[in-house]
């Protein structure tokens, strides 16, 4: 399996893994292409909290910055 080089934006990500999901779930695809469209849900996933995490990274650097500046907690139950 080929990975991809480069690295696709967050919302396109997201969006091929919602479509991905929505195709699982229907219960249509052969065990075959099931296995392969989880495994790249995972990748996607994974590529998905990294770009967060690096998203969070740079928030709090930038407002690190400012003495005003109060940073709270990120919350990912919802």
């Amino acid at each position: 399996m080929a990975k991809r080089k480069q690295t696709q934006t967050f919302e396109a990500s997201l969006s091929e893994l919602e479509t991905l999901v929505d195709s699982m779930e229907s219960g249509d695809l052969p065990l075959d292409e099931a296995l392969k469209s989880f495994e790249r849900g995972v990748e996607l996933t994974r590529q998905c909290q990294l770009q967060l995490k690096e998203a969070e990274q740079k928030v709090q650097i930038l407002t690190g910055n400012s003495p005003d500046a109060t940073l709270e907690p990120f919350n990912n139950d919802e």
